[in-house]
């Protein structure tokens, strides 16, 4: 086949280029960019050392790991403990309170960024709008730990949240974060009064870079700021926003931890209890290491497959992704 490729080569008159593989690839730019790998190699140990090392630990999800026995001399038991989390009582209860924590953050909290971010950017007062970016960026850099207790003081019986609520309802409440049916409300929109600025800054960097003689197009054919939003700023900022949308929805099955446990109690966990805090509650309180870590590994795998095949619709509707 070699020797009938050549002689069509040499009748034709042309010879086609030698193809370099990938390791004459890699050489060749190593030896340009070498000191650009040199700098690469702390990053990649530590990324080695501190996260993919770490991962050997998942097997014990498929064993009866006793501390006392050792990582090696516990006894495998295969898929016991993926069984024992869908045949729980309190599956359907962890699932449900994840998936609805994480969809009312996407409703509300992935857009309310997006929002504030087309308003400043059609705000012509310079000043005002450095005013509300201030005010919108300060929560990012408090403690989650003082955001919660902010948060317990004006949910509190005489918390200004809860006198509120009381004025427009007409209807006495005590804490509520005694109130199962309050909590999502008072996660997500906490969240969102924490992060909202923060995340607005992406799409603010990414409207900056939009060309401004579509702006002057479209005020010589007089359109209006809204249609200006809706026709051009929105369509430019788009591959920005599929993009985190795939983040989003990749951690759909994913909750911070932290926030809920500083903010949850018994009366809550019907609404409350996500798998994050379950998998804490089971390992860390329990002492079921090995349950706990075949819980978090199933919501891994889950919040892979969602990541993937988010990215892949997103690949071919709109040609903006991730790989």
């Amino acid at each position: 086949m070699l020797t009938v490729r050549k002689n069509r080569e040499l009748h034709s008159g042309m010879i086609a280029p030698k193809r370099k593989n990938t390791g004459q690839i890699i050489k060749k730019d190593f030896k340009k960019n070498w000191f650009a790998y040199l700098l690469a190699i702390p990053v990649i140990a530590w990324f080695l050392v501190f996260c993919y090392g770490p991962m050997w630990g998942v097997l014990i999800a498929f064993k009866d790991f006793k501390p006392l026995l050792g990582f090696a001399d516990s006894q495998w038991v295969g898929f016991k403990h993926f069984i024992e989390f869908f045949e729980g009582p309190y599956f359907w209860r962890v699932v449900k309170n994840t998936l609805l924590l994480n969809l009312w953050g996407i409703v509300f909290g992935f857009t309310a960024p997006i929002l504030l971010a087309l308003m400043l950017n059609e705000a012509r007062n310079s000043r005002f709008k450095k005013v509300v970016q201030t005010i919108t960026y300060m929560p990012h850099f408090i403690s989650l730990v003082v955001v919660c207790g902010m948060i317990h003081i004006f949910t509190a019986d005489e918390g200004i949240i809860t006198q509120i609520l009381q004025f427009f309802t007409g209807k006495e409440y005590s804490s509520l974060l005694g109130y199962s049916s309050m909590f999502r409300p008072i996660y997500t929109f906490s969240g969102i009064w924490q992060s909202i600025g923060w995340e607005s800054i992406i799409y603010l960097a990414a409207m900056s870079s939009i060309d401004p003689a579509l702006y002057e197009a479209a005020d010589i054919d007089g359109v209006g700021r809204i249609k200006k939003m809706w026709h051009i700023t929105l369509p430019q900022i788009s591959p920005v926003i599929v993009i985190l949308f795939i983040f989003a929805i990749g951690g759909l099955m994913a909750s911070g931890y932290e926030k809920i446990i500083l903010l949850y109690n018994p009366l809550t966990y019907d609404t409350a209890d996500v798998i994050a805090s379950y998998v804490y509650r089971r390992g860390l309180r329990e002492a079921s290491l090995s349950y706990s870590t075949a819980v978090g590994l199933l919501s891994a795998i889950i919040n892979f497959a969602l990541l993937w095949a988010t990215n892949r619709i997103a690949k071919r509707n709109s040609e903006v992704s991730l790989w």
